[in-house]
């Protein structure tokens, strides 16, 4: 289950964000009635596709570049940078998604920028 949740999850946000095709990963990816914990994002598949048309509007050339996803039961996190215009440090994301039967039904999100310096050597990814 576990892989098999990462790959649809992965599919999802890579064919919403990055292919900038919202409606069709929505159509596509999410269950009848999704969940949303963004208090950016209204709930519903209509509102999802709203907010990332908005989302890419602000930033065109906006890329998500995943750099984990781990998966445990029906939950799956993804760690990914976010880059939203052409010099920009961009932000690191952590999102949570619920999948139930082979279709993502919840979503969670945390963002932080990512820091020009650091107490330590480690980067945020």
């Amino acid at each position: 289950m576990g892989e098999r949740n990462k790959f649809l999850v992965r599919e999802f946000y890579h064919l919403a964000m990055n292919l900038r095709s919202p409606e069709e990963a929505a159509a596509k990816y999410l269950g009848p009635f999704y969940r949303q914990h963004n208090p950016g994002a209204a709930d519903g598949d209509a509102a999802f596709v709203a907010f990332v048309r908005d989302f890419l509007k602000a930033y065109p050339a906006l890329t998500f570049e995943f750099k984990r996803f781990i998966a445990e039961g029906n939950l799956v996190a993804v760690h990914s940078h976010l880059v939203r215009y052409a010099g920009d440090r961009g932000v690191a994301v952590m999102d949570i998604f619920r999948v139930e039967n082979d279709l993502i039904v919840e979503h969670w999100d945390v963002t932080q920028e990512v820091a020009a310096t650091s107490a330590n050597s480690n980067t945020m990814f």
